[in-house]
């Protein structure tokens, strides 16, 4: 009797306590569940999201592809729209940022370099943090702000971002701009440091031809 009153007593507290916390028990796992699903749909969605950027990115490099050597105005339309689309709908990946470069060049290509820089401009701005891409397109912005004659502009730029894997070109642009103003001393500064950081002499004879150019103005 006693074994049973102790069994009897089990169930009654074992009662009891789902009474008790049965409730928050349920809800728990409920929400563990929906946690653990959430999770799961929202990586499905991302990986969705970055497929379909993937394609329409796919899409637009071969319209690139078919107007080499020469802009062809339908695939230059088609490139067009195909950029909004990602900018549009997947302005958050990087495939909406190369995306934009590629039209950046392509709107160089046709003679469009506001159209270019509104592009880059779109680059730049698309995130806050300074990677490859952007480094990329402030150095092509600096390059065409150069050809319009906007030198102060494109030296600006250059030395408001760390440049990076691309402190060679940063500098050998930013000797380029300061030789063709007027700035000798600055221009020599600028291809020496390239040329010590891209490797030395005789791997960049070009650049080193451009220095030498200079040699007496670095005092």
């Amino acid at each position: 009797m006693a074994e049973l009153r102790t069994e009897e007593e089990q169930v009654q507290a074992l009662k009891e306590w789902w009474k008790e916390n049965g409730k928050a028990l349920v809800i728990g796992v409920a929400a563990a569940v929906a946690i653990v699903l959430g999770w799961k749909a929202w990586q499905g969605n991302q990986e969705q999201k970055a497929a379909n950027a993937s394609a329409l990115y796919q899409n637009l490099t071969e319209a690139v592809q078919l107007s080499a050597g020469g802009i062809n105005e339908s695939q230059y339309a088609t490139a067009g729209h195909l950029n909004e689309q990602l900018r549009s709908d997947y302005a958050d990946t990087a495939y909406a940022r190369y995306g934009a470069l590629m039209m950046a060049s392509m709107a160089v290509s046709n003679g469009e370099i506001e159209r270019a820089l509104e592009e880059l401009d779109w680059v730049l701005g698309a995130t806050t943090e300074t990677d490859n891409i952007a480094r990329v397109a402030t150095l092509r912005k600096a390059m065409l702000l150069s050809q319009q004659g906007d030198a102060d502009a494109a030296i600006n730029l250059l030395g408001s971002v760390d440049a990076g894997i691309y402190e060679v070109q940063y500098q050998e642009l930013l000797g380029d701009l300061h030789a063709d103003n007027g700035r000798p001393s600055e221009a020599f500064a600028a291809y020496d440091r390239a040329l010590k950081l891209g490797g030395g002499e005789q791997l960049r004879p070009l650049l080193k031809m451009k220095r030498d150019d200079l040699a007496g103005a670095e005092s």
